[in-house]
């Protein structure tokens, strides 16, 4: 069994997973998931764009590639519409529970897609978190930035096949071009600079086990559990 969380640690712990698609996130937050039930961490998993039913339409909105039409600032307020009842709906009754939540994707990914490359820039994004979210701010930020262009191509391999799977196209974002998304990937590395104590890099092709023992060892930190590291993984 493993051992109980001492009563002095940090209960709620709001952490979030960034970067292009095809860098890890969801395999890592898998893997991080596992990592906090075998410590007796109660958490829960959502993501965004999705995770409410109404975000999970919004969802199939922003991600189909029927929707090419859709203009960079309706899309941005959708955006932010998913955000604001995710953050009522899971996240905020999950930390006021004394739980940890581990989100895929957050206001980051709108500032870099959005913002970088869609070139709206940061501010108007800035603004609509600060009045749409209450400026609510992730406690951790891991941001995975391997290869661009592996990543893209991972992304655009598994995005064939869940097409094939399951008939829904969720492939509109990799249909942009290579100056879009290192746009994207600039505006990471400015959000990392200006924010480095809340955002976590991983830099490089690294493996999946090298990625989460470095994700675990950042989370151990926020958590005070730095002498569970060896109890396994």
């Amino acid at each position: 069994m493993q051992p109980e969380v001492p009563p002095n640690e940090k209960k709620s712990l709001f952490i979030t997973f960034e970067g292009l698609d095809g860098s890890g996130k969801t395999t890592q937050i898998q893997r991080l998931s596992q990592w906090l039930a075998s410590r007796n961490r109660p958490h829960i998993v959502t993501r965004q764009p999705g995770g409410t039913p109404i975000g999970d339409h919004i969802r199939a909105l922003l991600l189909d590639s029927r929707s090419a039409g859709l203009s960079p600032h309706a899309e941005l307020a959708m955006m932010f519409a998913d955000r604001a009842q995710s953050i009522q709906q899971i996240i905020a009754p999950a930390l006021e529970a004394a739980q940890i939540v581990l989100c895929d994707r957050f206001t980051d990914s709108t500032e870099a897609y959005q913002g970088g490359g869609r070139q709206l820039g940061s501010d108007i994004v800035l603004d609509l978190h600060r009045l749409l979210c209450n400026n609510l701010q992730p406690d951790l930020t891991i941001l995975l930035l391997p290869d661009l262009h592996a990543s893209l191509s991972r992304a655009r391999r598994r995005n064939a096949r869940h097409i094939e799977a399951t008939g829904h196209d969720e492939n509109r974002f990799e249909q942009e071009q290579s100056d879009f998304f290192a746009r994207v990937h600039a505006q990471y590395r400015q959000i990392a600079s200006r924010d480095h104590v809340r955002v976590v890099v991983i830099d490089g092709n690294l493996s999946v086990e090298q990625v989460h023992q470095r994700v675990i060892t950042a989370i151990a930190a926020h958590l005070g559990q730095s002498s569970l590291l060896a109890a396994g993984s």
